[in-house]
């Protein structure tokens, strides 16, 4: 645990002089996401640690390279968490998880990481040590900077101080299994969604929906009475191989592809698919071609990339309309000129 700050911040102005590409890292968890990194490698993985914390406010800021299991266990001594849920992968920093967005099953109904970060510090491309937002809940006037790196994947800076909203764990969790397909499912989701209160979870695959209800527990109780279906033991069990990926859907050999779509968009079926947030994030296990489902994305009102395996050397992200692709080449010209940070990683273009 230490303050690598200053070291960062003189290997990125050396890269600068130089013009050397830099591969930005914390542990590398999450390396297979996006296109093929390039250039020298710069982790904080040793730039880690507890900066401040203040369970009553409901605030901690920890250094990039801090692992989230290390930030769990010391909220978890507090009673509180990260309301994301973001997975772990075998190791995933705080820095990372932000600049690759990742969100738990819990999302659509305690935010995403995007939507819980108060602040951070980078260095630009400029060699400048910046800081954005604030330690406190509410610091932000105007457009928040911040939430801009959240899916970035390192593109547009160096992230080495992250401070983020933590919740209170809640009093009790269950979750409700009933045996449905996929169309049956996202109308029970949806039903679920619009009502609000404990839904925490809602999840379906290889046939089974999976509703988790969180909170106090005879909220819960009378949810689950209400909704019926068969109880989950050991639910927890579920929930974390979900988030981790570690389900038997997920041990596929085919290419995993990412939909982020209209909850309500129809059933596509044609292949293997797991279901999640309430029917918004859809995996679809599939060797068909992008253009096909590109356009079977669209047609849900979504868009699609690939999130494992496949080809990598080619675009993985759904391309952005030429609006948006100015404004990616804007924000990268402003945060680093010389096209140095994870260059390819997002786009072949930037």
């Amino acid at each position: 645990m230490a303050d690598r700050s200053t070291e960062l911040l003189e290997r990125v102005r050396q890269a600068i002089a130089a013009n050397t590409p830099l591969r930005l890292t914390g542990n590398d968890s999450k390396g297979f996401m996006g296109r093929p990194a390039t250039g020298e490698i710069l982790s904080t993985a040793e730039h880690a640690g507890l900066i401040e914390y203040e369970p009553t406010e409901l605030v901690v800021a920890v250094r990039s390279g801090t692992t989230l299991a290390e930030l769990s266990e010391r909220l978890d001594q507090h009673g509180q968490c990260l309301g994301s849920e973001p997975p772990d992968f075998g190791g995933a920093t705080v820095g990372g998880t932000l600049a690759c967005n990742q969100s738990g099953p819990a999302r659509p109904w305690l935010g995403s990481v995007r939507d819980h970060v108060l602040g951070l510090r980078l260095v630009n491309g400029r060699g400048e040590h910046l800081h954005f937002g604030g330690r406190v809940m509410k610091n932000v006037a105007g457009y928040d900077v911040s939430r801009l790196q959240a899916g970035a994947m390192g593109t547009l800076g160096l992230i080495t101080e992250v401070t983020l909203r933590v919740f209170p764990l809640p009093e009790h969790q269950a979750t409700a299994v009933l045996e449905v397909d996929a169309d049956q499912a996202l109308g029970i989701m949806s039903e679920e969604s619009a009502k609000g209160g404990p839904l925490s979870g809602a999840c379906w695959v290889d046939g089974h929906l999976y509703l988790r209800f969180s909170g106090l527990a005879a909220a819960v109780a009378e949810r689950l009475r209400r909704r019926g279906g068969e109880a989950l033991q050991g639910d927890d069990r579920f929930w974390s191989d979900l988030r981790e990926q570690q389900l038997e859907f997920f041990s596929g050999n085919e290419p995993l592809w990412r939909i982020s779509c209209r909850s309500a968009a129809e059933h596509a079926g044609g292949g293997a698919w797991l279901l999640d947030w309430g029917g918004a994030q859809r995996w679809l296990r599939s060797a068909r071609p992008w253009p096909e489902l590109q356009a079977l994305a669209e047609g849900m009102g979504g868009q699609l990339s690939l999130y494992r395996g496949g080809e990598r050397g080619g675009e993985v992200l759904h391309p952005p309309t030429t609006a948006q692709k100015r404004l990616h080449l804007a924000l990268k010209q402003a945060f680093d000129p010389q096209g140095l940070f994870n260059p390819g990683r997002l786009y072949s273009w930037m």
